[in-house]
């Protein structure tokens, strides 16, 4: 049989038959010479659930992939790195126990970040702290010739008459070139005035250079200026030490 005859024998069929030659047989009622709507929507609804239930596993194929890569990257536990930029004048320490670290240990690790993404944190939060110190060069050009002396002084001062808290606590005045010169307002005003009754800093961990600077004072050796309750407690922290 040639192929026209196949053709013209299918067309005389769907003429006898009346149905359409998009709807498949087991669609097709040829009593009633219609579309089975109900078997039609059956197998719809059939194919409907196959695919869905398809995409549903694998989407949770690729979640699971996702979550298998992100562990892949994640190491145990995270080193804590400096910038390799940090400038050499400026010291930071990172404590791994303090509880911002913790917090970003934990953040990460619960995003998948690897250890570079974890070292990309830590380098913009000491880049963010850099970035609000103040800039010692331009600090010691406005205190003049004499900076570096003058800064010794303050220093010295505030060991010899502070508390070592409160020592701690105005070493931060003293890292700019206005805190500098506040101190040295303070000290004008406090010439006279008489060795403190309480623990300073220097008492709590004394240098020899902080001794020696001690020994220059017109109270440990000028004429008229001794003070015996100031020489005897440079030597007893000359013997502590």
């Amino acid at each position: 049989m040639s192929e026209e005859q196949v053709q013209e024998q299918s067309t005389e069929t769907q003429e006898d038959t009346g149905k359409p030659e998009h709807i498949s047989d087991k669609f097709w009622d040829a009593d009633s010479k219609s579309v089975n709507v109900e078997a039609l929507s059956t197998s719809y609804n059939t194919l409907e659930k196959k695919l869905g239930k398809r995409t549903e596993d694998l989407t949770k194929q690729i979640r699971q992939d996702m979550d298998n890569q992100k562990s892949k990257n994640v190491p145990k536990e995270y080193e804590i790195k400096m910038p390799d930029d940090l400038p050499e004048d400026v010291q930071i320490d990172i404590d791994k126990d303090q509880p911002l670290m913790k917090w970003w240990s934990e953040k990460a690790k619960e995003m998948g970040f690897s250890q570079d993404q974890f070292n990309e944190g830590i380098s913009q939060f000491i880049n963010n702290e850099i970035g609000g110190l103040p800039n010692i060069e331009q600090e010691m050009l406005d205190l003049g010739d004499n900076a570096k002396e003058r800064v010794e002084s303050a220093n010295l001062w505030a060991k010899k008459h502070l508390s070592e808290d409160a020592y701690n606590t105005i070493s931060n005045l003293a890292s700019t070139s206005n805190g500098i010169k506040t101190l040295e307002e303070i000290m004008s005003l406090n010439k006279k005035s008489v060795m403190p009754s309480t623990p300073t800093a220097i008492e709590g961990k004394p240098t020899l250079d902080d001794l020696r600077s001690m020994m220059k004072d017109p109270r440990y050796w000028k004429d008229g200026e001794k003070d015996n309750g100031y020489i005897q407690r440079v030597t007893k922290l000359f013997e502590a030490i």
